[in-house]
């Protein structure tokens, strides 16, 4: 009897069994996919957020993700490793001796953050000892760029307790008059127009309007990697001819240093020359021996120029000159006397503008100065 009505219970459990694994599997199922939208919304969301007026919140959101991703590493993680075994001993006077070495945390996002400083101008109260160029180099600027935004030239004076302006990076700080675009702000700081697009790309750069880059009057915005010049007014230099031609030249193949001062911008993507400046002037020497191919006046920004070829691929140039001294075809040896340091053409000060090319191409004057 009992047999009988197991027999007939059996196929109902089977089915009952069944039916529970089937709800099981629905439920869990449908749980999932519950999970999985609600973070597929999630993403898309962020993902919106950050393609929103043409990606400007992405690099922030990249930088701040990535610091706080840091800030719980080392927060975190010595409570995460305290109890592990593997890279600790214990010595036999019972003193915990750890292995563990921690890691380092640098990123290039991170780095790019303190460099930004969050698009922040700080104040920096000067001290005992201090000059311009120490200043600079302390916040790992240009010279000039601490000159421009606080109203100084190279022969301006600092003394403790003065209060300067630092912007986050280098370039020039401007503020939007009537009817300007960043295209003519780009021209008016030496940008030609794809270069513009670094005003664009600047994340702490603002705009009416995200799609055509319109522009409040009077707002601020930063112009990175921006010259600030001076009106060129054409000054023709003097006709002092002075240096003999030296006949017959071979160039030595280095070159020396061409004129005495300090070094107020070096080479650069967009400056791919030296700029010696000396408030009192003095003389400019030919890097090399060599024949001069071309002097005079340079409406292009470089003001009153000589340029000399050296004969084994290698030419080099010298602008914003006070006074010439030296005539096309003439040949001068490597040291002589050419010129004198001015301020002709896109200048804003004393100095001279130096450039060493080879084939056409524009190379680094520090590689080949001694």
């Amino acid at each position: 009897m009992v047999k009988i009505t197991l027999k007939l219970r059996l196929p109902q459990l089977i089915k009952d069994v069944s039916g529970y694994f089937l709800f099981i599997k629905i439920y869990l199922r449908s749980r999932v996919y519950k999970w999985f939208s609600r973070f597929e919304l999630f993403k898309d969301s962020l993902v919106d957020l950050l393609y929103k007026k043409r990606g400007k919140y992405a690099r922030p959101f990249l930088h701040f993700g990535t610091i706080g991703l840091i800030f719980l590493a080392i927060t975190v993680g010595p409570y995460v490793f305290s109890g592990s075994d593997d890279n600790n001993e214990v010595a036999t006077d019972g003193v915990l001796v750890s292995k563990a070495y921690g890691s380092n945390f640098f990123t290039q996002q991170a780095e790019e953050v303190r460099l930004f400083r969050g698009g922040e101008i700080i104040t920096h109260i000067v001290g005992e000892g201090e000059t311009i160029s120490s200043i600079a180099q302390r916040y790992g600027l240009d010279v000039s760029t601490i000159l421009w935004e606080n109203s100084l030239t190279e022969t301006s004076k600092i003394k403790p307790g003065d209060e300067l302006r630092i912007l986050p990076i280098d370039g020039v700080r401007h503020k939007v008059q009537r009817g300007e675009t960043i295209y003519s702000i780009g021209k008016k700081y030496s940008l030609d127009e794809s270069q513009v697009q670094v005003i664009v790309d600047y994340p702490f750069n603002e705009f009416l309007n995200d799609e055509s880059f319109e522009l409040a009057t009077g707002q601020y915005i930063m112009v990175p990697d921006g010259i600030k010049t001076i009106k060129a007014i054409p000054t023709i230099a003097r006709s002092v001819y002075t240096t003999p031609d030296a006949g017959s030249v071979t160039a030595v193949g280095s070159f020396v240093w061409p004129a005495s001062g300090r070094i107020t911008q070096g080479y650069r993507f967009y400056h791919k020359a030296y700029d010696i400046a000396n408030s009192s002037g003095g003389s400019i020497l030919a890097a090399d021996s060599g024949t001069v191919i071309d002097t005079g006046w340079d409406p292009s920004g470089y003001g009153n120029k000589i340029v000399i070829d050296h004969g084994n691929s290698y030419i080099t140039l010298y602008a914003h000159l006070s006074v010439i001294q030296v005539v096309g075809g003439q040949r001068v040896n490597r040291g002589d006397v050419i010129g004198q340091m001015g301020n002709t053409g896109r200048s804003t000060g004393t100095h001279l503008h130096f450039e060493i090319r080879q084939n056409s191409v524009l190379l680094d004057p520090g590689s080949f100065l001694r």
